[in-house]
């Protein structure tokens, strides 16, 4: 699962355009959103497209991806038990 964690982090890197950061600068279990990465609703919508598009899960309930987008760890977990890719 180490090396879902290193591509999910360059994958955001590289979706949401946070040039500033690298993959060495994310912890598995920095919050994404508000005091860690400070990611919005805009760039939730962009992680929903990204799990469908690169492991094919579809998330039907915006309040499920909020327990997933929780950190790298836990977005990493809920993409191996779930994929389809």
């Amino acid at each position: 699962m180490g090396n879902l964690k290193e591509e999910l982090k360059a994958k955001i890197i590289e979706t949401l355009n946070l040039e500033d950061l690298s993959v060495a600068d994310i912890a598995d279990d920095d919050a994404l959103f508000g005091d860690g990465l400070g990611l919005d609703s805009i760039d939730a919508l962009e992680l929903i497209v990204l799990m469908d598009k690169d492991y094919g899960i579809r998330l039907a309930d915006p309040k499920e991806g909020r327990a997933i987008f929780t950190s790298i760890q836990t977005m990493a977990d809920y993409i191996e038990a779930n994929r389809t890719k």
